[in-house]
């Protein structure tokens, strides 16, 4: 705890921590990237699954934006892939940007969109978006120094 009139103490993370971070954005965009790509009337009418329907409640199928969609997660996927094996802080904090500007966008749509949805899965949608931009601004931290 930082003393009456001192600097407030940044938040810092080690490399690890990003990786870890960094791994479960990539999970997260190869299930949404790899189900919206390869399988995309499945992805509108039925995602996130379980008996929900997130996408469907937004508007009428369109196979070419679900396929866009797909594919932008898969890219994301790759660059979230290499900046985890590469450890490498500067990549980590680039792929924590570019996740974070989209999860941002992706967050505020479904924040003005969220008719048709119940209570359940507007509170599930919001959560899910929220982490993840929390898991991009985890990468953004300044890094631990090594010991």
């Amino acid at each position: 705890m930082s003393q009456p009139g001192s600097p407030p103490r940044l938040i810092v993370i080690g490399i690890r921590g990003k990786q870890i971070a960094a791994a479960l954005l990539a999970l997260s965009a190869a299930v949404v990237g790899g189900w919206a790509e390869f399988a995309p009337r499945s992805f509108y009418e039925k995602f996130p699954g379980f008996g929900h329907h997130w996408v469907s409640t937004a508007g009428p199928y369109d196979e070419h934006l679900v396929r866009d969609v797909g594919g932008l997660y898969l890219a994301l996927l790759i660059i979230t892939i290499w900046s985890v094996l590469r450890g490498e802080p500067e990549m980590l904090r680039m792929t924590g940007a570019g996740w974070l500007v989209f999860n941002l966008a992706h967050l505020g749509f479904h924040a003005n969109h969220l008719d048709g949805l119940s209570t359940g899965d507007k509170i599930g949608q919001l959560a899910s978006l929220a982490a993840a931009a929390v898991l991009a601004i985890v990468l953004l931290l300044p890094d631990r120094s090594p010991p």
